[in-house]
Order: C-alpha cells, then structure tokens, then sequence
C-alpha cells in the first residue's frame, strides 16, 4: 500500500534483528539481578487480562518519583519483557520505573490501548504514592503517553496533580497515514478512530512535553514527531544525531545519558 515504506523501520534498520536479540538477552538477565537484589516487583496486575501486568523496579534509596515506560511495536508486538534493562538509567538516578504490558493488536483497538495505559498508569501511580510522575514511551508507547496528555483523557485526579513531564520517543502523533498501509488490516482504523486517537490532533492540558526523536530515523517518523511538537504549545522537540528507531531508547541505560537528563529536567 501507498505508505508502507514509510513506516517501515525494521526494513530501514539492518541491525533491527540484532538489536531486538540483544534486548531479548539483556532485560531478562537485568531484571533477575534487580529481582534477587528485592529491587523489583513483577507481574503487578492492573486489569483481568494476562496482559494488563506491570512490573515495578525500584532504586536502592527511597524513590525520587515514578517513571513509567510504555513500550512500542506498533501496537502489535512485544511486551514490557523485552525492555527491562532500559530501567537502568533511571533507576540509578533515584527513580522508581514502572514497565506496563497492554493487549496488543488485533485483539485490542488503539482505543483499548490507550484506556488499559491509563489504568496502568494509575495502578503504578498507587504503588509509588509519594513523588512526581513522569510518563515516557517509545513508538507506538509515544503515541499512548502522549494520549494521556490530550484533553478529552480523563486521568485520575490523583495521577494528574503528581504528572510533571511527559517524554515521547519517536511518536506516531497522527495515525491517518497508518490507514494507508498493511499495518492497518491488523490495527483496524477506520477515519473516526484514527482521528481521535491522533494526539497531535487533539488539544493538550499543557504538561511540559518532550518530543525526541533520532535523527537517522525515516522521514515520516521525523515527521510525526515535529507535528506533535509543533501542536502543543507545551511541547519541544530534540532530533537526537546519529540514532534510528532501534537504538534511540539505548541511552535510558545510562543514568548520565542525554535522554535521562531530559526525563528529569
């Protein structure tokens, strides 16, 4: 179909296969380490699904606040397993990371997604109570914080006094052009969905917002992130040289890397 080069990103990254093997190998020997350490809570349920699960890894000291990660994989693919690792950063700096898993598609519409994100939300919200909150998420997990941020989400009053940042990587902001594509006979958009789950579509409450996005990334997910950036008047967007949409997320392992510094600006 018309835009399916577009939105691509395993045909434009070789190493794609790679890098997902070497995270496939790196969270689950991560998370046994910060497991035996009594520094992780896994498979905390926020719904009756075997899906709506989280899993909860805290620092050494007593938190600063809450990150929660929202995985990508357009919304098809993966779960938080493979991301465990990616905690790292951020929990040597202080904070806890809650790793939520959602329903993924067919099963679930996009729709569904975003209201199992923000129950998850406010499930690791509960377990963390004291602290700010900060939401970041990858891909299609950029899409799904971002939606926590449009004015016709409701939150919890609770979550929202506590929300301080909210940090998309390599969103998908408009899904109209996903209507185009093979991607779509499994996520099932018709017109109407995808404009209303079109974060940058939608008016923002005004939480400071980054939007990030790599560099060597296709043309259309460089787009997608300029276009939420440029619709939310709280939002900036940082094009991060030299990465692509595999290896983006990479410096969330290191507490002194770029994208964990502007986690916690």
């Amino acid at each position: 179909m018309r835009n399916d080069e577009a939105y691509d990103n395993h045909g434009h990254v070789p190493e794609a296969d790679a890098i997902i093997e070497g995270w496939q190998d790196a969270a689950p020997e991560w998370r046994g380490i910060e497991a035996a350490l009594g520094r992780a809570r896994l498979n905390q349920p926020y719904g009756t699904h075997e899906r709506e699960r989280f899993d909860l890894f805290l620092p050494a000291g007593r938190a600063e606040g809450l990150v929660v990660f929202v995985h990508g994989g357009y919304w098809r693919r993966f779960d938080r397993g493979y991301f465990s690792h990616l905690a790292a950063g951020l929990t040597a700096r202080g904070w806890a990371v809650a790793m939520p898993s959602y329903v993924l598609a067919p099963e679930a519409r996009i729709t569904e997604i975003t209201g199992q994100v923000a129950r998850a939300v406010a499930a690791a919200a509960a377990m963390v109570p004291g602290g700010p909150l900060i939401l970041v998420g990858h891909s299609a997990g950029g899409h799904l914080v971002a939606r926590m941020e449009c004015a016709d989400l409701d939150l919890a009053p609770e979550v929202v006094a506590r929300l301080r940042r909210i940090v998309a990587i390599s969103p998908v902001s408009d899904l109209r052009p996903l209507l185009e594509t093979t991607i779509n006979e499994t996520l099932r958009l018709d017109a109407d969905e995808a404009l209303r789950e079109s974060p940058a579509l939608q008016p923002a409450k005004g939480t400071p917002t980054t939007v990030w996005v790599g560099a060597e990334e296709l043309p259309a997910f460089v787009d997608q992130a300029r276009w939420l950036a440029e619709a939310w008047p709280a939002a900036q967007l940082h094009i991060a040289p030299g990465r692509h949409h595999f290896d983006v997320i990479e410096p969330l392992a290191d507490p002194d890397s770029d994208l964990v510094a502007a986690i916690l600006a």
